[in-house]
């Protein structure tokens, strides 16, 4: 799964590496990003631009929005399946937008999970495959909410895990953005683990593991390991 990830790159950079969008003027470096928390997003609207929803999907039938707090990862292989998550994979479509995420291994023998920092080498914002939609209450406001598509572990990421976020190539945005509904067979060859060797993983302290903790220091190098 993918429970927490960041977002520190500057408004300037991210409209250079994403041209193609619009975006806020301002927003905060985020470290240590949680769900229920807003998240930067570009949903398939036709808009091409990008606005903070709720990590968490809360589909639209939902009669209890507190359903978004179990919906916060959706699995690749089941996404055509699962009834929460097969309408928004046809029409509703978005990349959610991240410089690295975390996660925690098992410590075999013990209860001990170790949280590991999780980037691209090349340090560059990227984006990960998403699902959105808008839920409407009954005293007339919406919520519009997303959820990480997650996929089988490429090789760094096995040692840590048993799965990953689905991480897109540039050169997918265009098709995962597609406004037009789509079938799940022509979107499976974008559901695939990002290549391992564009990739690099390291210790961090268990700061991160309390969501209160969004600054700096989460995505330094345990220095005791």
């Amino acid at each position: 799964m993918c429970g927490r990830f960041t977002l520190t790159v500057d408004p300037a950079e991210l409209k250079e590496a994403f041209a193609d969008f619009k975006f806020p003027e301002k927003f905060a470096a985020r470290f240590n990003i949680a769900p229920t928390q807003p998240v930067l997003a570009i949903p398939n609207d036709g808009k091409n631009q990008a606005d903070f929803f709720m990590w968490g999907l809360i589909p639209s039938w939902a009669k209890d929005p507190a359903i978004g707090n179990r919906l916060i990862n959706a699995r690749g292989e089941t996404l055509a399946e699962k009834p929460a998550f097969r309408g928004g994979y046809k029409y509703k479509r978005c990349l959610i937008l991240a410089n690295g995420f975390y996660e925690w291994k098992s410590q075999p023998g013990t209860k001990t999970k170790t949280p590991y920092f999780i980037h691209l080498k090349s340090g560059d914002v990227f984006a990960f495959a998403g699902l959105w939609d808008e839920w409407h209450s009954s005293d007339g406001s919406t919520a519009r909410s997303c959820t990480i598509v997650t996929t089988a572990p490429n090789e760094l990421m096995s040692t840590i895990h048993n799965r990953m976020p689905v991480i897109l190539q540039p050169s997918d945005y265009s098709e995962w953005l597609d406004a037009s509904p789509r079938t799940p067979e022509s979107l499976a060859h974008l559901i695939q683990p990002f290549a391992a060797e564009l990739m690099d993983a390291y210790l961090v302290s268990t700061l991160v593991n309390s969501p209160a903790n969004d600054r700096v220091e989460c995505i330094a190098p345990d220095k005791k390991n």
